[in-house]
């Protein structure tokens, strides 16, 4: 997502959902058969441009009545049941924790006076955030997130800071929800101050002078906290040791309540902006100069076709990060007085993806994706390139950060088989060096990463990423875990995570095609599989299950494919595209009745990706491919486990629901149909290590089980 777009919808993680859940009841007799609990059908019949369409499960929608919460208990039982009888749950659960205890952290970064980094020693649910008073001073605690709850379900939600180093300002969020309320700590007397800033989702906070610029929705009603339509965004300015009710407003729009907005400030606190956007890509920017009381905004872009983010200004001008006229991104320069463009300081380039651009001292620091792999260039403030950093390994860069007062770059490398390494980078005399490496105890070398390319069904040409080890047999027996997402311009890079070195050492193969809907090749790559071209991404990643067993890696019976979010979506019209196609189903808090995700939380903002069933032409297409929807009577699905939250109030857990009442109710075949419902969660963001071991024990569990591994 871009810098400026706080709607930061269907993220992806480096590791997928994780949730806890409680075995609730004994393990049943061996006898083979799995009972169901009996979900009831309701003769619910929607209306679409004269086509009726049955919804029996759209009772499952209220997710806060008594009656869904005891469906939700039953299903949970029931699973519960399933997997406790798995023979080998505990030995992967014993084995994932131990993998999982190694200390980690993030690269350091400075904001006003102090420098900062998080920490986790390895079991902890959250990770901690350190303070140093200089890069070279001893760090002390600073923020302890695990103290926030007694399960670790509450975590940092975001942090600030003043530019005069007065205040720090940071978000919580419960229980895994989008919704967050914000504090502030007064460095000077080190003491919590009693403002508290509720009902704030998908914001930042840009401080200017003695308070900070945000972003929040007015007050739900009681009960419609996770479900309601989010809709009427706003931006107000809090000024520290204030009420929230004497918060000031900034901006909003009367006229169209499907517009988020975020507030962000120059780091000389010359310039306010407001971005707008009606979706999880395209914004519109509005400026106004702070320090000519009275001014107005200036419009600099407008519509919401192109991606415009501010990454710093130089005097008048803003350097804005777009992908207008540049489907691979560029770097410009445009004046806040008339908004004329000046002139490209960092021009596109057709071959690769200019992903971001950090300010560091002198300097612009460009993140590239060249073919799904990340690499630095720094340029100087003209554009001229200085120096080029290029990872060890076929790697991801992330977590870049640098300051204009300082002459240093901290970026992390990380890959399949290359836990997340610590790099340092002097500007003045162009060196990287290791600044921290984790130690986990695990043979790295026994394993290899391929990126290979396949082709689609309709001839066009898709990488893939695909791990395993050295001495794999090609002999059509492996067992493999297929990972995808394809949508929201959303990249997958080679990325480490705990959970996918217990199936490397049980024999997987895991592959991540990077299909069509990603940003894996800039704005055409993602508009090639949006709306009425969202088939492509579904073929994109049936191909590669068929070319995983067309090269001998695998055969049907042997392949599980893994998504979440979006990647839920894939999952879902995946396996009921081509139930033939795969052994099991793994469809983590997707979006799963595509005629009535719009009608929730933020759901509305996912239109420009999907289209919607309130037109005609987007209604068939829609119809065409809903997971909800092409369920069939009597066909036999994949071995299918459902995984969700009950505070997910991104993709509410409805989908999940009805999904699986559905497949309950029609699968023709013998594999189990199950749905994990987490209490106490969310989307993904913040999830405690204890539920990520939780989930991921399950998960591989159910999947060896039915791979009969």
């Amino acid at each position: 997502m871009k810098k400026l777009n706080f709607i930061t919808l269907l993220v992806v993680f480096s590791y997928p959902l994780a949730a806890q859940f409680q075995l609730t009841a004994p393990p049943p007799p061996d006898d083979g058969k799995l009972i169901y609990p009996k979900t009831k059908q309701q003769p619910v019949t929607d209306m679409y441009f004269g086509v009726p369409v049955e919804d029996p499960y759209q009772w499952l929608e209220d997710d806060r009545s008594e009656e869904t919460m005891q469906w939700v208990d039953r299903q949970n039982e029931v699973t519960a049941k399933y997997l406790g009888k798995l023979k080998n749950r505990e030995e992967i659960r014993n084995h994932l924790t131990e993998l999982w205890n190694y200390p980690r952290q993030s690269a350091p970064f400075r904001m006003g006076k102090y420098y900062f980094f998080y920490k986790n020693d390895g079991m902890q649910n959250q990770s901690v955030l350190n303070m140093m008073t200089s890069w070279d001073a001893k760090p002390v605690i600073f923020i302890d997130p695990n103290t926030f709850s007694k399960d670790g379900t509450a975590s940092l939600s975001g942090i600030a800071m003043s530019k005069d180093s007065r205040y720090f300002s940071y978000g919580i969020s419960k229980a895994g929800s989008d919704w967050s309320e914000f504090y502030i700590r007064d460095m000077k007397s080190n003491a919590l101050m009693p403002d508290t800033i509720k009902w704030v989702k998908f914001s930042g906070m840009a401080w200017a002078g003695d308070g900070f610029y945000y972003s929040r929705y007015d007050a739900p009603a009681p009960g419609d906290e996770l479900k309601k339509k989010n809709e009427f965004h706003k931006v107000y300015f809090h000024k520290a040791g204030t009420a929230q009710s004497q918060d000031k407003l900034i901006y909003e729009d009367k006229k169209n309540p499907q517009r988020n907005f975020g507030a962000g400030v120059t780091y000389d606190q010359k310039f306010l902006y407001i971005s707008s956007s009606t979706s999880t890509s395209g914004n519109d920017l509005r400026v106004k100069n702070l320090t000519k009381p009275g001014n107005d905004f200036v419009s600099l872009f407008e519509g919401f076709d192109f991606n415009r983010s501010v990454v710093d200004n130089d005097g008048n001008d803003l350097l804005i990060l777009t992908n207008e006229g540049a489907p691979n991104q560029k770097l410009i320069r445009v004046s806040t007085v008339d908004g004329k463009k000046h002139s490209e300081v960092i021009p596109h380039n057709k071959y690769d993806v200019l992903q971001s651009v950090t300010v560091a001292g002198k300097f612009l620091v460009a993140r590239y994706l060249s073919n799904v792999s990340n690499l630095l260039i720094v340029y100087d403030r003209n554009g001229m390139a200085y120096d080029t950093i290029r990872p060890p390994v076929l790697a991801s860069i992330d977590g870049v950060s640098g300051h204009p007062e300082e002459n240093y770059v901290f970026y992390t490398v990380s890959s399949f088989t290359y836990p997340a390494v610590i790099f340092k980078y002097d500007l003045t005399t162009k060196k990287s060096v290791e600044h921290y490496r984790p130690f986990i105890k695990f043979d790295f070398d026994n394993y290899e990463t391929k990126q290979v390319w396949y082709k689609s069904k309709d001839g066009v040409s898709i990488p893939m990423f695909v791990v395993h080890k050295k001495d794999l047999a090609e002999n059509g027996q492996n067992p493999v875990f297929l990972y995808g997402y394809g949508g929201f311009n959303i990249s997958l890079t080679p990325s480490f995570a705990v959970w996918r070195l217990v199936l490397l050492e049980q024999g997987f193969v895991f592959a991540m095609p990077n299909i069509r809907g990603g940003g894996e090749f800039g704005k055409e790559w993602h508009e090639a599989g949006t709306k009425e071209r969202k088939q492509n991404v579904f073929d994109d990643f049936i191909a590669a299950a068929e070319y995983l067993i067309y090269t001998g890696y695998t055969s049907r019976e042997k392949i599980a494919i893994h998504g979440r979010s979006n990647g839920g979506l894939l999952v879902g019209a995946c396996m009921t595209q081509r139930p033939d196609l795969f052994k099991v189903a793994l469809p983590a808090v997707g979006v799963l009745d595509m005629l009535r995700y719009h009608k929730f939380t933020i759901g509305w903002a996912w239109a420009k990706d999907y289209g919607t069933s309130d037109k005609a032409e987007e209604f068939k297409y829609l119809l065409g491919y809903s997971p909800y929807h092409k369920i069939n009577q009597g066909i036999p699905y994949p071995a299918t486990l459902i995984t969700t939250a009950d505070h997910d109030d991104r993709v509410v857990p409805a989908h999940s629901f009805k999904f699986a009442a559905m497949l309950q109710a029609l699968n023709g075949g013998k594999n189990p149909q199950l749905i994990r419902i987490d209490k106490s969660a969310g989307h993904g963001a913040g999830k405690p290590t204890s539920k990520q071991i939780d989930e991921w024990t399950d998960i591989i569990a159910f999947t060896m089980h039915n791979l009969e591994m």
